[in-house]
């Protein structure tokens, strides 16, 4: 047996705009550049993908992505300065939340 914890960021109406997904979708996009490689890498529809994008930004009020258009060699996505912040954030709270949650397992149920 072994604890587990899955964290997420909820709005003020109890709505999740931000968790596990969200964050991997926008590691991805750190990766490829692109919103649209980082969807197939993760075998989701592109669709999902914006709409993810589109909720995580909206509920924590800032662009998370710059968009670069077409050109010679196509357009993708770079984490702006705040998805970048936000990213390293969600880290450090992911982490805290479960070496807490190890520290009251073992408080609960022992070794």
């Amino acid at each position: 047996m072994k604890p587990a914890v899955k964290v997420m960021i909820l709005d003020d109406s109890g709505q999740k705009f931000f968790g596990e997904g969200p964050y991997k979708l926008l590691k991805t996009v750190e990766e490829t550049g692109s919103l649209r490689q980082a969807a197939m890498n993760m075998e989701m529809a592109y669709t999902k993908a914006r709409k993810l994008l589109l909720n995580a930004e909206a509920g924590f009020g800032v662009k998370l992505l710059i968009p670069s258009i077409g050109g010679a060699h196509g357009g993708g996505s770079v984490l702006s300065a705040e998805g970048i912040a936000l990213l390293k954030k969600y880290e450090e709270y992911r982490r805290r939340c479960r070496e807490a949650n190890a520290e009251i397992y073992k408080d609960v149920f022992g070794e």
